[in-house]
Parts: C-alpha cells; sequence; structure tokens
C-alpha cells in the first residue's frame, strides 16, 4: 500500500505544468553586468587571482548559500585594477611631446649633500660628517681599571676603540699601500696650503683639499674675519715640532661590498707659527709677526677607497 501511495504521488508531481523563470533584464549598471557575467561561472568557483577569498560565485544569481558580500568585494576590486591597468596603459602610450622634462630644482633637490650628479648617476664624494670625533678620555688608576666593574667596562670600550684603529688602517694599507711617513709628508703639506690659502683668502683654490662641508665653514670663517681685519700674515715654521694619530675610523657604504668605504684619520699637529692682522689703514691690530707661537691643532683627513683617483682632503677640525 504504501508502494502505492508513493508512485500515485510521483506520478502526480510530474504531470504538474513547467512554469520557467521570466529572463533576466539586460544589465542597468557597471556591477550587474560583471554579476551577469560571473552567472556564467559554475558555482563553488572562484575568480582568478582571488582564490584566498570565500567568494561563492552562487550568490551572485540567487544561491542561498554564503553571503554575497564578499562577491561584491570581489566585484570592486576588479573594478579597480581595471581602471588601474587602463590608466597605466594610457601612461605608457602618452606621447614624448606631452612629457616634461624637470626642472634643475627639481634635480638638484634629489641629490643628498656631499655628492655630484653625473649624468643621471649620483656619486657620494664625502660621507659629510665625522665619524665617532676623538675626544680626551678620562685617566683612570690600574686599582680601578683591573678591579672594579666600571673599570672593566673601561678596559672593554677602551679595546674596541684600539681594534676600529687597527682595522680602519690595515684596510688603507690593503688598498692604497699606506705608510705613515708617507701619508704624515702628505698631511703636513695639505695643512700648510690650507692654512696659507686661508690667510690669502682664496676660497676658489681650497675647494680642491676641502670637502663640501669643511670648504662652506672656511668660507663663513672668512666672511667674519674680513669683518674684523683686513688682512693678515700667517708664515709656518718648519719642520713641525710632532705629528700624531689621534684616530682612525671607516665609514662603510654597503655592508655588501666592504671596500665601497671612506677612511678618515685625525691628526694632531704641533708646529710654530707666526701671526700678524692688519685693519684697512695697513696698522697692526692683533699678533706680532716676529715671535713665534706654539700651536696645536687637530684636524681630520679623508679619503676614498673605491674612487679612481681619490686623494686626502680635510674634512673637519675637532676643538678639545
Amino acid at each position: 500500500m504504501a508502494l502505492a501511495r508513493l508512485g500515485h504521488a510521483l506520478t502526480g508531481r510530474l504531470r504538474r505544468p513547467l512554469h520557467l523563470l521570466p529572463p533576466p533584464s539586460p544589465p542597468t549598471d557597471h556591477y550587474a553586468a560583471v554579476a551577469h557575467s560571473f552567472a556564467l561561472i559554475r558555482a563553488n568557483t572562484c575568480a582568478r587571482g582571488f582564490a584566498s577569498l570565500p567568494y561563492n560565485a552562487g550568490g551572485v544569481i540567487g544561491y542561498k548559500g554564503q553571503s554575497p558580500v564578499y562577491a561584491v568585494k570581489v566585484l570592486e576590486l576588479l573594478h579597480q585594477i581595471n581602471y588601474t591597468r587602463s590608466m597605466s596603459t594610457a601612461a605608457q602610450t602618452e606621447p614624448a611631446s606631452l612629457s616634461k622634462a624637470p626642472t634643475p630644482s627639481q634635480t638638484s633637490s634629489k641629490v643628498p649633500v656631499g655628492a655630484r650628479r653625473v649624468g643621471m648617476k649620483v656619486v657620494m664624494m664625502s660621507p659629510g660628517f665625522v665619524y665617532e670625533p676623538y675626544s680626551i678620555r678620562e685617566r683612570i688608576s690600574f686599582w680601578r681599571r683591573w678591579f672594579t666593574l666600571s673599570g672593566w667596562r673601561r678596559t672593554k670600550e677602551d679595546v674596541i676603540l684600539e681594534m676600529k684603529n687597527a682595522y680602519a688602517v690595515s684596510k688603507l694599507r690593503k688598498k692604497t699601500g699606506y705608510t705613515k711617513k708617507q701619508f704624515y709628508d702628505q698631511a703636513f703639506k695639505i695643512y700648510k696650503e690650507v692654512n696659507t690659502l686661508t690667510a690669502r683668502g682664496d676660497t676658489s683654490s681650497l675647494r680642491k683639499i676641502l670637502t663640501e662641508r669643511m670648504h662652506s665653514t672656511i668660507k663663513n670663517e672668512l666672511k667674519k674675519r674680513q669683518s674684523m681685519w683686513s688682512s693678515v700674515h700667517w708664515e709656518l715654521v718648519e719642520p713641525a715640532v710632532s705629528i700624531r694619530t689621534l684616530r682612525a675610523r671607516m665609514i662603510g657604504l654597503d655592508k655588501n661590498d666592504l671596500d665601497k668605504a671612506f677612511i678618515q684619520l685625525t691628526l694632531e699637529f704641533v708646529t710654530k707659527q707666526k701671526f700678524e692682522a692688519y685693519n684697512s689703514k695697513g696698522e697692526v691690530v692683533s699678533g706680532d709677526k716676529s715671535k713665534e707661537v706654539l700651536v696645536k691643532d687637530i684636524w681630520v683627513f679623508e679619503r676614498s677607497l673605491f674612487h679612481p683617483g681619490a686623494y686626502w682632503r680635510v674634512c673637519g677640525r675637532i676643538t678639545l
């Protein structure tokens, strides 16, 4: 009996007329057009490139499954991508006549301090600062150095400083064949030349043996001096009393290429000098050129390890 009733029920359902849904109206906006195109995709199929989103294409055409909000997000992303692609294509096809060349102020503003722009390549000629400037360290007693915690810390710092000095000098010797005597001779000549040109007020000749920052410092000092004195007399009594190295540092620019670096050596010059200053009438207003004065100067010299034809230049002075 149950089987007979089931058969009659199935026969009745099959005899019912089939009601077809009216065809969907043509899309009226952009999102509806994209949704209509997505209707052709099988259910549970994600759009290419958005497989990570929980999107179900059936939700767009009335499927009661996952929320259609995710489908709307996909449609918005597709719209943005298509818009961006069209804009990039238009930018690529822009005629050369419409492109504007950058002004000199725009190009010069992108060049860092201490660098020169050669064509389209920016070359750094100097770091533009003195790395770890030298300073006098406090003397500590033997007992404090070896029998206190602060002394052990100070000893560790001193060892690290000496290791930095040794590494910089060894790198310089390996790349340039550095010798102390030869370098001291070059440094003393530069020291004399800088002071002589500064006394004359010849800033243009100073540019070659000074870094950009040091050259600006000397020019500012000359302006202040000329406002007080009309001219000066400066004379160096040779040879120097003493020259010694206080500090050596290496400034690396690329951690993968240790040869691309700058070396800075801090020297102390103890010399005898003669100085005399005059006003606009030629009268002596300061100093006495007949007397020798003992002068101590601390200068920082800099040299590149990777520029062809590099030479030593003055990059700073230290006042203790």
